[in-house]
C-alpha cells in the first residue's frame, strides 16, 4: 500500500501533471502542423516546382512483382526521400512555433520579473543638511 500512496503522491504533483498535459497538447499539435504542412504548404510548393507531389518522390531500388492475376508478389523497394523532405519541413516548423513560444514566455517573464522605475531618493532640504551636520559635530565630541 505504500508504494500507491508513494505513487499517487508522486503522480499528483504539480510538475507531472503539467509534463502530461503538455505532452498531449503536443501531440495535437504535432498532427496540426502535419496537416498544415501536408495538405496546405506541399501541394503549392509542388505546383511551382512543376506539378511535383513531394510523397511521390522516392527512388525505387526494386520494383514490384506482380502474377498473371495482377496481384502482388512481392513489394517495391524505395527510398522515399519526398516524405523525408515533409518530415524534415514539419519538424522545422513545429521548431520554429516551440521556439517562437517560448522567447514570448520568456519576454513576459523579464516583464514580470524587472524591477520598477528606481526613483531616486529626494533631495534634503537645506534646514535637514544643516540639521545632519550639526547632529555630525555634536557625535563628534
Amino acid at each position: 500500500m505504500k508504494i500507491i500512496t508513494e505513487f499517487k503522491e508522486f503522480a499528483m504533483k504539480g510538475n507531472v501533471l503539467d509534463m502530461a498535459i503538455g505532452i498531449i497538447l503536443g501531440g495535437a499539435f504535432g498532427k496540426i502542423v502535419s496537416s498544415l504542412v501536408t495538405d496546405i504548404l506541399m501541394p503549392p510548393l509542388g505546383l511551382l516546382i512543376g506539378g511535383v507531389d513531394f510523397s511521390d518522390l522516392r527512388v525505387t531500388l526494386k520494383h514490384e512483382v506482380l502474377n498473371a492475376a495482377g496481384t502482388i508478389i512481392s513489394p517495391a523497394v524505395s527510398i522515399n526521400y519526398g516524405k523525408f523532405i515533409q518530415s524534415a519541413i514539419d519538424f522545422t516548423l513545429v521548431a520554429l512555433a516551440i521556439f517562437i513560444l517560448i522567447k514570448g514566455i520568456n519576454r513576459l517573464r523579464r516583464k514580470s520579473t524587472e524591477p520598477a522605475e528606481v526613483v531616486a531618493p529626494p533631495v534634503p532640504t537645506k534646514q535637514e543638511v544643516l540639521l545632519t551636520e550639526i547632529r555630525d559635530i555634536l557625535n563628534k565630541k
